[in-house]
């Protein structure tokens, strides 16, 4: 058994990289669709195949996907509107408005917002790991946007910021809630959520036809849309809740720092994104602050092995 264990971290390791490359690939694809196809059209056909993945993996392996408690179900669709309906949504209205690279360096502030919002809503304690990550964090962050300030943030900053808001609230209102149901049903019920948010802005914001014509569409918007359900969204969500299921979360949640640095180099050799010494003096910061909140405490650093 010993033998095998090894082995199954490494291959665990092996997803969680593959995993950064698929998210972080999301990224450039995200922004090279919504040349061909508006933002609520996009997260209604990427949230929908997301959440129709998890289900169907989760009727493959015999998990139980019904939430029996009401006070569940409200929590569930609460971290749903919180954690993919507007972070999703804002998200992809930040790149309309600023460069993608930008937008996921602000984004990836999320586990500090977290860290801060814990300390206040849950009363979780900052060790000094933590303090030197929100420290360093809001150096980065007025490093990036300081020398935007001037002229007024571009609307494209703010949504993003706005997203790494959500996602932190939705995180810690989570933990608040302490949701019993099967992990793999809270995702795919908070997915659709998500889904049915981004459908009602559809019907609500756009007039028919409320999908792009597939003959109509350029070649490399069709490459992007495809990458970015099939890969982006379905295959990324496989792959990841099979990586929970294998690893300690502190660990998994460390191993999408890759995310980032993926997206932002794929931004600059796919899209032609020049990103300024702010911006990359800023990531730099907002990098080592979300190492430091994510790194694992004690013994939780170490992978567990049988």
């Amino acid at each position: 058994m010993n033998g095998a264990a090894p082995a199954s971290h490494g291959q665990s390791r092996a997803l969680l990289v593959l995993l950064g490359i698929l998210w972080g690939l999301n990224w450039p694809a995200v922004k090279v669709s919504l040349t061909g196809v508006s933002p609520w059209a996009l997260r209604s056909i990427g949230l929908g195949a997301a959440a129709c993945t998890v289900f169907a993996l989760g009727l493959l392996r015999g998990h139980p996907l019904a939430i029996r408690s009401g006070r569940e179900r409200l929590h569930i669709v609460v971290a749903g509107l919180l954690n993919v309906a507007l972070f999703n949504i804002l998200l992809t209205f930040a790149q309309l408005g600023a460069a993608t690279s930008r937008v996921a360096i602000i984004t990836y502030s999320m586990p500090l917002w977290a860290t801060l919002f814990a300390r206040f809503a849950l009363g979780e304690r900052l060790d000094a790991m933590r303090s030197s990550g929100l420290l360093l964090g809001a150096g980065g962050l007025l490093t990036l946007l300081w020398p935007l300030a001037g002229g007024g943030l571009p609307h494209g900053v703010l949504l993003a910021l706005g997203a790494a808001l959500s996602w932190a609230a939705g995180t810690v209102y989570t933990k608040w809630a302490r949701l019993s149901s099967a992990p793999l049903a809270m995702a795919g019920w908070q997915l659709l959520t998500g889904a049915l948010v981004a459908l009602t802005g559809l019907f609500s914001f756009e007039s028919a036809p409320y999908f792009p014509a597939w003959h109509a569409m350029r070649g490399e918007v069709m490459l992007a849309l495809g990458y970015h359900i099939l890969f982006g969204m379905a295959l990324a969500h496989i792959i990841w809740f099979s990586i929970v299921a294998r690893m300690p979360a502190g660990v998994a949640a460390l191993g999408t720092l890759l995310v980032p640095v993926v997206g932002v180099t794929g931004a600059v050799l796919l899209l032609g994104d020049r990103p300024t010494s702010s911006d990359l003096a800023g990531f730099a910061l907002i990098f080592c602050a979300a190492l430091c909140v994510l790194l694992p405490r004690g013994s939780a650093a170490q992978p567990r092995t049988r």
